[in-house]
């Protein structure tokens, strides 16, 4: 087992955090919508996962370091480390708005506001600097807009912690803020070059990968967030001078994420159904559950905010799509490490046999 577990980190996939992200907005999503026993539940599967996934990653940061830094240095796969900040802040909304509770949510913002110092500045450092670089095309997909889902879900648990603060709110918010501005820009310069991507470079079916649906839910945490400013800063007089601007740029985010989910329900037709390529389980399946959850989430909020009744229906409906996506990504899951293990261990046995 000691081997087996060592061998997992060692191929550990750098955005395994997702699990944590899609977990945490699909319980997030249960709590507004009047379904406790679920956003409990998944609040107890993310306590369970997500110190496990952090103890294989140590073991892979200790034992296999080569492998993280290649994979760190690499364009397609180092954008996943921001799912390390995402998947501890989401973590820690998903703590204060199911338990009520913040202590353990201001360390988690703590511990995610260290996370994005670090993997922020070292990744865009490393892949600026580098000698070979890769084409636009080999070189971007969806991954990439985790940097922004990464400093929006900052600005989502500091604007709900906010509140919580009887000393320091102000900072507090002028730093959540701060966040949400700066994940609106980064959205924007990103969306450009991955649109591009899409638009004017031949995509092929096996390229289009599940997290170009982050496409979607880089838009929808950007509402949320927005959403939250809006709700959790009234009383700050800044945030009351740029309301009109900020209830623009939010409603803005929702209507771009609301254009991005038929056509990407489509692309996944054409990939799947049209060229029949296997849909079977895959990490990366993940960055598809989150966007799913954080729409729910997204529309519920905005609907709230801007006392828009109609909307409601959305999160109603979303709320059990995204509960689907996600019992069948964990079942798929499941099977596969299920059958790692047994592939691990008749390998093993084999190994014996010969000896």
């Amino acid at each position: 087992m000691k081997a087996f577990i060592k061998q997992t980190a060692s191929e550990l996939f750098p955005g395994c955090f997702a699990m944590v992200m899609a977990t945490g907005a699909l319980s997030i999503a249960a709590e507004v919508l009047g379904i406790g026993w679920i956003a409990t539940s998944l609040l107890v599967f993310n306590i369970v996962v997500y110190p496990l996934l952090w103890l294989l990653t140590l073991i892979r940061l200790i034992g296999y370091f080569p492998l993280l830094a290649a994979d760190f240095a690499n364009h397609a796969k180092g954008p996943g480390f921001f799912t390390l900040i995402a998947g501890t802040c989401m973590l820690g909304s998903q703590w204060i708005i199911v338990t009520g509770n913040a202590y353990l949510a201001f360390w988690l913002w703590v511990v995610g506001l260290v996370l994005w110092l670090a993997i922020m500045y070292s990744f865009f450092t490393i892949v600026t600097v580098r000698k070979a670089t890769p084409t636009l095309e080999m070189g971007i997909n969806g991954a990439w807009l985790l940097a922004v889902v990464a400093v929006q879900s900052l600005s989502i648990l500091g604007s709900l912690l906010a509140e919580t603060l009887e000393t320091g709110k102000q900072l507090m918010l002028f730093l959540t803020l701060s966040f949400h501005l700066l994940g609106c820009m980064l959205y924007i310069i990103l969306i450009t070059l991955i649109f591009y991507r899409f638009i004017f470079l031949r995509m092929e079916h096996a390229e289009l990968t599940p997290p170009y649906w982050i496409n979607m839910g880089a838009v929808a945490i950007s509402t949320m967030a927005g959403c939250t400013l809006l709700l959790h800063g009234a009383s700050w007089q800044l945030i009351d001078t740029i309301r009109p601007f900020l209830t623009g740029f939010t409603l803005f985010f929702w209507v771009f994420g609301t254009w991005w989910t038929p056509l990407l329900l489509i692309l996944f037709i054409w990939r799947h159904l049209y060229h029949r390529y296997p849909l079977s389980y895959e990490p990366q399946q993940w960055g598809m559950v989150f966007p799913l959850a954080m729409y729910t989430i997204s529309t519920f909020y905005l609907a709230t905010v801007l006392h828009l009744d109609f909307l409601f229906f959305i999160p109603e409906v979303m709320v059990y799509v995204a509960m689907t996506a996600w019992l069948t990504v964990t079942m798929g899951l499941l099977r596969h490490v299920v059958k790692k293990y047994r592939t691990y261990e008749a390998d093993g046995k084999q190994t014996q046999l010969y000896r």
